[in-house]
């Protein structure tokens, strides 16, 4: 037997320190896991913007922040931060800890460190596993984030679950985001969401071309919403100036549950290769996604409702945070190739959409 039917953990922690697409991709792998251990208490180690998004899942009973690690880019972290979490971690003495942040390179030991009786996850293919029973090798082989995942807890003896994303909303958010709507004047009006912004410029298609697309879709009856995150709303103002239409600029204005029962009303979705695009998946809203420079096979949404349009370049996957060539990847993919993608979407009913898998 494998290692979950034969131990039957009862504490078990999770680590995956990321953004939202990231822990969105985990979520069929979480699921499965909840399945396989309907009575273990689940904690999610993660950054604090995830506790919301934890709360939302029935997959983790706990929420422990992450102070962020030296080795690390996600966040500025003090030593005695790390220290005080392996202390509180030590203290509840799981019986697993489970890698799902990465390779493990330079993640197994800051999960080792949680002191669980078990460790598990990732590690570097081609390299000794720390456990053969808990661990399975990192391939860089263009596996899509979700199998990835699902591959593990399957190994761990957690079959899967389906492959679906969830993202819950409450009633309240459905009810804000209907409020919202009447507010705008737009209840029982066609809309489409337009995200431009991505955590790094090198995934950035141009917001001259995002305000194209806008207008083209403003012109054919849509109303057009501009969403982002607080930090995102230059973007969306450049877009809104850029558009000879008006769009209706909703940036750093809602939560995350408003946004999502928004994009679930939305007939449309255009957006970069970002957390956007799966919180589109995640609600059964068609999209069109431009992929400037990630790696297109892991982190595509699943699915005939979805449509990805990404430029090959030798570049492919960009490590950059801004591009230090011509942003060709971007560049390549146009506005009329971006509407070829939303027109044929839209051509077809939305209950068709929504079926599509």
């Amino acid at each position: 037997m494998s290692f979950l039917p034969t131990h039957r953990p009862r504490r078990v922690a999770v680590f995956r320190a990321l953004q939202l697409g990231d822990l969105l991709c985990s979520v069929p792998a979480w699921r499965a896991l909840r399945t396989a251990c309907p009575e273990a208490h689940i904690t999610l180690v993660s950054l604090p913007w995830a506790r919301d998004l934890a709360a939302r899942l029935d997959a983790f009973d706990d929420f422990v922040e992450f102070p962020g690690h030296p080795a690390l880019p996600e966040r500025d972290c003090a030593p005695k931060a790390f220290d005080a979490l392996v202390t509180a971690m030590r203290a509840r003495e799981f019986d697993l800890a489970l890698q799902m942040h990465g390779s493990g390179a330079s993640t197994n030991a800051i999960v080792a460190a949680f002191g669980a009786v078990r460790t598990g996850g990732f590690h570097p293919e081609g390299t000794a596993s720390p456990d053969a029973e808990t661990f399975v090798p990192w391939r860089e082989d263009g596996t899509h984030e979700i199998h990835r995942h699902l591959d593990l807890v399957a190994h761990l003896g957690a079959p899967a679950r389906g492959e679906q994303l969830e993202l819950p909303v409450t009633d309240a958010e459905h009810r804000a985001a209907q409020s919202l709507l009447v507010e705008l004047g737009l209840p029982g009006r066609a809309f489409a969401c337009i995200h431009p912004g991505a955590r790094f410029p090198s995934r950035r298609w141009p917001t001259a071309r995002f305000a194209a697309v806008g207008d083209a879709l403003a012109a054919a009856g849509l109303a057009v919403l501009l969403t982002g995150t607080r930090d995102e709303v230059p973007l969306a103002r450049e877009v809104a100036r850029r558009m000879r239409h008006a769009a209706i600029d909703l940036s750093g204005r809602t939560t995350l549950g408003v946004l999502a029962a928004l994009v679930a009303r939305a007939r449309l979705v255009i957006c970069n290769d970002t957390g956007m695009s799966h919180v589109a998946s995640a609600t059964g809203t068609a999209s069109v996604v431009v992929c400037s420079g990630a790696d297109v096979h892991r982190w595509r949404p699943l699915g005939a409702r979805h449509r990805v349009l990404a430029h090959p370049v030798p570049c492919r996957p960009c490590t950059h945070r801004v591009c230090p060539t011509g942003h060709e990847c971007a560049l390549a993919i146009t506005p009329d190739a971006v509407l070829a993608e939303a027109r044929a979407l839209l051509a077809r009913p939305r209950e068709t959409q929504r079926a599509a898998a």
